[in-house]
């Protein structure tokens, strides 16, 4: 997360202190201490707590949209967007393992939230821009026959969970180095 702003400080201080304490017992006080910033500025930017989380929420899973956007322009064949859905992910979360954490169990408090509704405005404009890059490839049927909605599962699912398990610490092989293996398995689930 860069810290260009003090909107930007005050979120990776309510990370550091999430990461720290966890969600329930971070407090705006603790937030404000790490952040520098004062209890206006907090208000200012964000209302409460909950706003704050779904503040963090939001940008770690724009961050990621943006790393994978960066990809799809690269990008010229289905199998490279599909493999690019797992190493973009793969990356993200290598990159920024304490955001992944809290985006991983973070969800259900956002969705419940003050910001459940641009939460569903933001996963609805992901779905739609993966759907945008992948459209002409369901066109010509290179992709095994399954419901659409099962589709992201069956791609992301394995990495999701390996991501999940290595975050926790159950796992020892490192993410990064499961990068390509995950990829390809990616791949070999969908194609025609």
């Amino acid at each position: 997360m860069a810290r260009s702003s003090r909107k930007d400080e005050i979120l990776q201080a309510a990370l550091s202190c999430i990461t720290e304490f966890g969600v329930e017992a971070t407090t705006i006080e603790m937030i404000r201490d790490r952040s520098g910033a004062s209890i206006g500025s907090l208000y200012h930017h964000f209302g409460n707590k909950e706003r704050i989380i779904g503040a963090l929420y939001l940008a770690g899973t724009a961050e990621y949209a943006a790393l994978l956007e960066t990809g799809f322009a690269q990008a010229d064949s289905a199998e490279r967007c599909i493999k690019l859905l797992v190493t973009s992910y793969i990356d993200w979360v290598v990159a920024n393992p304490d955001w992944a954490r809290f985006l991983l169990h973070g969800r259900g408090r956002v969705e419940a939230g003050e910001l459940a509704e641009r939460l569903r405005e933001a996963n609805h404009a992901h779905a739609a821009r993966l759907h945008e890059k992948l459209a002409g490839y369901f066109d010509q049927q290179l992709f095994k026959a399954m419901p659409l909605d099962c589709f992201t599962a069956v791609i992301i699912g394995p990495t999701q969970d390996y991501a999940r398990n290595w975050l926790a610490g159950r796992s020892r092989t490192p993410l990064a180095e499961c990068r390509d293996l995950l990829a390809k398995i990616a791949w070999d689930s969908v194609r025609a």
